[in-house]
């Protein structure tokens, strides 16, 4: 028999996906460079050098059997090393190797923390709005998706729900800063509020609640202003990362958790995530990529194009009217839609060629999600677009 479970899923496919796929049967139509799509974060910036030049050294310098063989089930020691003390320089935390276990991209690092630190039936805290591959994400370990609801228009943790929220049942809580969709960077502030919550709710319930950090786009930082980082704020951290963004390498799908120093539990977590592999199938991302990646930490891709993009649209969004969140960070945008029905709004949009994903998979309202990680050209040739979608709703 079909698995039922998945089989149920086919109803509920991605908005963004079938928007992607949308856009691209349009550009059959009409052409690429006449479709302004908006929907998909995919990184428009080419790798830095640095990673292009460290492949082709492996490749000839290294041996095959050695260079495309297994790696530890905890990943490869150099790599490991390699972050560890790459993040105890960037944000002063005494991280070893032991601390850093390798993953398939985000998305990876997110299913083991969890896994790691939740039972079945617990629950795990998230913030709306909120990344919507996080319900199957939290659904495959058992545990239960709670979403505290959002605090519109600025979209910093609605803290004060979040207490309320903050029961005996929760097990972790899942955060996202920089945020997708909204591009909000969470403030040292809201961390700080935030993690006395926890610490306060720990010692009342008797259990760690554990803090697990999505942080793929935390090389994406706009105005010369650094994005705190969450575990400098709370102890027991797990931190998510990925070299999709940063080195723009979403193909090669390599990221990590990171347990910070002193942690509960710190010594064996790693551990554990090598055996919740063996359930998953993880088995480790690619040696090689891992061994690239390692000379490369201290570089990114040239990550200034996304700011320049989010100034276009930004300001053109503000002149057009609407109610809109300066980002603080990665490739979003989250503006309120023109009308109640944001799926009748991206809908409308798609009339002028607009592609754009509404809220409402984002655990959200009334609002669509610009994903502006493509040729600062064709952003400048989308403003007539929006100009003209925003006309549509004044006649």
């Amino acid at each position: 028999m079909l698995n039922e479970t998945y089989r149920g899923m086919l109803a509920h496919k991605s908005v963004i996906r079938e928007t992607f796929m949308y856009g691209k049967q349009r550009a059959a139509e009409i052409g690429y460079e006449n479709v302004f799509d908006y929907s998909l974060g995919n990184p428009s910036v080419p790798c830095p050098p640095q990673f292009t030049q460290a492949m082709q050294n492996l490749l000839e310098t290294e041996g095959p059997v050695d260079l495309h063989g297994y790696c530890p089930s905890q990943g490869d020691p150099g790599f490991r090393t390699a972050v560890a003390d790459h993040l105890a320089k960037t944000f002063g935390l005494p991280y070893a190797q032991k601390d850093i276990f390798p993953t398939t991209g985000a998305a990876g690092a997110i299913a083991h923390a969890i896994r790691a630190v939740t039972q079945p039936g617990d629950e795990v805290l998230t913030f709306a709005p909120y990344f919507p591959e996080y319900g199957p994400y939290v659904a495959g370990t058992g545990a239960c998706l709670k979403v505290v609801p959002p605090q519109a228009p600025a979209f910093q943790p609605n803290l004060d729900a979040f207490e309320e929220l903050l029961t005996e049942q929760v097990a972790c809580v899942l955060i996202n800063t920089p945020n997708n969709p909204t591009g909000v960077v969470y403030s040292a502030e809201t961390l700080t509020r935030m993690a006395e919550l926890l610490t306060e709710k720990s010692r009342a319930y008797g259990h760690t609640i554990y803090l697990v950090s999505d942080e793929p786009y935390r090389d994406i930082a706009f105005d010369g202003r650094p994005v705190p980082y969450p575990a400098a704020f709370y102890p027991h951290t797990l931190t998510c990362f990925s070299f999709s963004k940063s080195l723009s390498l979403p193909g090669e799908r390599l990221g990590y958790v990171a347990v910070r120093p002193g942690c509960e539990g710190e010594d064996l977590l790693v551990d554990m995530m090598a055996q919740i592999s063996r359930f998953t199938g993880h088995n480790c991302p690619p040696s090689i990529i891992q061994r690239a990646v390692s000379r490369c930490l201290n570089v990114t891709s040239d990550l200034s194009v996304y700011e320049t993009n989010m100034n276009l649209l930004y300001d053109k969004l503000k002149a057009l009217g609407f109610e809109v969140e300066r980002p603080g960070g990665t490739f979003y945008i989250f503006p309120k839609a023109l009308e109640e029905d944001a799926n009748a709004f991206c809908l409308r949009a798609r009339a002028y060629d607009l592609l754009l994903v509404p809220s409402d998979s984002f655990g959200v309202k009334g609002y669509v999600r610009l994903a502006y990680c493509i040729d600062t050209e064709k952003v400048e040739r989308s403003l007539p677009a929006l100009e003209q979608l925003a006309a549509s709703y004044r006649k």
